[in-house]
């Protein structure tokens, strides 16, 4: 496989797996070898009224190159509606060409079925299909405690331009864990403006042993820099290869800034496979969501066009 087709393979998986984190049953795999998926995607979850299926196909050349190859499917889309939905998706494509969309799409069509529905007319007859799933969650969420583990050595360049250098430590939330056959997953979140805090909060963390034990503990940060309008962005994979990548990935596609992610996983000693990407990205997801992280659509639109300037702070970890 050509370097360029391997790179593209790589930008769809990571976009794949963000997309199945964000909106979970809501997101359908029809063919997973053709690259062919499904999204219900509804004005309203809880109580939908205007409901629209959208198919996509991703080419090889997607996203660098070429659009996904896409079907608009919802009886009541026709003539000029379907065209200046289409236009509309089409549009976007242009504005960020290079950049996964799959996510603005969905988010602008999902924004077209809100304003419709908002509309005096009355609207299909919709089967209501959600199937409530009850998962009991592990309410055993992690406090700091003694401090014997050491940190893992990190080499931050930390420019001398930076104005702001924080000594105060900021606070750090944790997540509810996932476990999947014996393995656990819990998501850390803490506000930052600069690696001196990224420093930080990774050393609080280690204080704690039990977050120290874990077998992996994955992070990822960005750092809206105002001066110059770029992002300050890293990773660590921490000897899970390439899900830090996966984890910024999907910041990038939620668009938040000033925040850390460190994803803890416990290996209970049975193999996940693509599965320990998933149970990651829904770990950083839900503790996104719930401290307010994630932005709307047009201000995701606005950071992919505009803001594409990124510094790395330091070379990824190979492992």
């Amino acid at each position: 496989m050509a370097e360029g087709d391997a790179g593209s393979d790589q930008r769809q998986n990571e976009e794949i797996e963000a997309m199945a984190a964000i909106y979970g049953e809501e997101w359908c795999v029809i063919d997973d070898c053709a690259k062919i998926f499904c999204i219900r995607i509804s004005d309203d979850i809880d109580d939908p009224k205007w409901t629209l299926c959208l198919q996509v196909m991703l080419p090889n050349e997607y996203p660098g190159t070429a659009p996904p190859i896409y079907q608009l499917n919802a009886p009541w889309l026709k003539g000029q509606e379907r065209a200046d939905l289409s236009n509309s998706l089409e549009e976007i494509y242009i504005q960020n060409i290079g950049e996964s969309i799959l996510y603005l799409w969905v988010e602008k069509i999902r924004d077209v079925l809100i304003q419709k529905s908002q509309m005096t007319e009355p609207g299909p007859e919709v089967k209501k299909q959600t199937e409530e799933e009850d998962a009991e969650c592990e309410d055993d969420v992690i406090l700091a405690c003694q401090p014997e583990n050491p940190v893992k050595a990190l080499d931050f360049d930390i420019s001398a331009s930076r104005t702001i250098e924080l000594e105060e430590l900021p606070p750090i939330d944790h997540g509810i864990p996932i476990t999947d056959r014996r393995s656990t997953f819990q998501a850390h979140l803490a506000p930052v403006v600069c690696p001196k805090q990224v420093k930080m909060v990774l050393a609080k963390l280690y204080e704690n042993k039990k977050i120290a034990s874990a077998t992996h503990n994955i992070y990822a940060y960005r750092i809206y820099c105002e001066d110059k309008q770029t992002f300050l962005q890293d990773c660590e994979d921490d000897g899970e290869t390439a899900a830090g990548g996966r984890l910024l990935h999907l910041m990038e596609i939620l668009n938040v800034r000033n925040v850390m992610v460190v994803v803890s996983r416990w290996y209970g000693g049975i193999l996940l496979g693509p599965d320990r990407f998933k149970h990651i990205n829904n770990c950083a997801r839900n503790i996104l969501v719930e401290k307010n992280y994630t932005s709307s659509p047009e201000e995701s639109s606005k950071a992919l066009g505009k803001n594409k300037k990124v510094r790395k702070d330091k070379k990824r970890s190979e492992h």
